[in-house]
């Protein structure tokens, strides 16, 4: 297992992941401020998503539903015309469970045959490891077939499910190291499992999307991780290609799989503060958040503090509130232009 060896990471993690980390840290960080702001603009975002991850997941796997049909299979209670709307609706559920209860849902054995359960409609072996072998193929431009992986075999599966799992528990307490690198591997190791007949890729992208938000990065909540990863699929196949070479052996290399991952947490991030700077805020919003922004300063402040705070307020509307507060008399200036500080006059 990879997971396994993150207990004793003597090399380190690579500096190119180390400054991806930073980076969706700070992206986090400015979540936490969306989130706190501005709920109501949030909900634009998750009804949306919800419909997006569902189609690409399923899409991924090729399962497909038609255009005017995804709102109904999604949000409706009619009855289903086939098997892919089942696959579809199934996913749904299973991320209405995770939205619903992530904070208290453990990674356990019965809960990842519960998501594979639900986003395979309940249907034949839905909720049941696989039951024979078979090798991941890949089939090239020009015809030629030949084997991506081959997977752990049908009888060793559930020891391996049992062992990663138990890793899993173990790296998240004892916090080996970050957890977003953790839960990254968490996922290379599942999809070398490859612990069920079909299914693999929409059950590692829910846990993927649990792991996430137990870990506190919310986005997935507003921007669909799955359509971005089946945006950038051509790259998810080859990054999850090199970093499972070698992996029987216990050789294999997991940072070109964490990378991808993080350029795609990245993509989210980005995408939701620019969705978020475009919806419609009620007249008056932007100001009041502002204004709340200046007097809950506890010490001397800049401009560019204000506008960490107000993520999607242009810097010419906080400069105007500013000012309004000032004429106020409730902070003071000092200094010109860019050096400039304010600070709470206490009236």
């Amino acid at each position: 297992m990879t997971l396994a060896r993150l207990e004793h990471l003597s090399e380190g993690v690579p500096a190119s992941i180390a400054w991806s980390l930073a980076s969706v840290a700070e992206a986090k960080g400015r979540q936490d401020l969306y989130t706190r702001q501005s709920p109501q603009r949030l909900k634009v975002l998750r009804e949306h998503a919800i419909i997006e991850s569902a189609v690409s997941s399923n899409r991924m796997e090729g399962v497909q539903v038609k255009p005017g049909r995804v709102r109904t299979v999604v949000f409706g209670h009619s009855l289903l015309r086939d098997r892919d709307e089942e696959e579809v609706r199934g996913y749904q559920g299973a991320l209405a469970l995770i939205h619903a209860h992530e904070a208290t849902r453990s990674i356990t054995e019965e809960e990842v045959l519960r998501l594979h359960r639900l986003c395979r409609g309940g249907i034949g072996d839905a909720g049941a490891y696989k039951e024979r072998d078979g090798d991941i193929i890949e089939t090239h431009a020009n015809g030629r077939v030949s084997t991506r992986f081959t997977p752990v075999s049908a009888a060793d599966t559930p020891a391996a499910m049992r062992s990663l799992l138990d890793l899993w528990d173990r790296c998240a307490r004892e916090a080996w190291v970050h957890p977003l690198v953790a839960l990254t591997v968490f996922n290379l190791d599942f999809l070398c499992i490859h612990p069920f007949r079909d299914g693999n890729g929409r059950v590692s992208r829910l846990l993927l999307l649990l792991q996430l938000y137990q870990a506190g990065f919310e986005v997935g909540r507003y921007i669909s991780l799955e359509r971005l990863i089946e945006q950038n699929k051509e790259r998810y196949y080859e990054t999850l290609k090199l970093s499972s070479e070698g992996w029987h052996e216990g050789h294999n290399d997991p940072w070109p799989y964490t990378g991808y991952l993080q350029f795609i947490l990245k993509e989210a991030f980005g995408e939701m503060e620019d969705r978020l700077g475009r919806v419609a805020e009620p007249r008056g919003a932007k100001a009041a958040r502002v204004r709340e922004a200046v007097l809950s300063q506890s010490t001397e402040f800049r401009l560019a503090d204000l506008e960490r705070s107000c993520p999607g307020v242009g810097r010419d509307w906080i400069r105007a509130v500013l000012f309004q507060v000032r004429r106020e008399g409730k902070v003071v200036c000092k200094g010109k232009g860019k050096a400039a500080t304010w600070r709470l006059t206490g009236k």
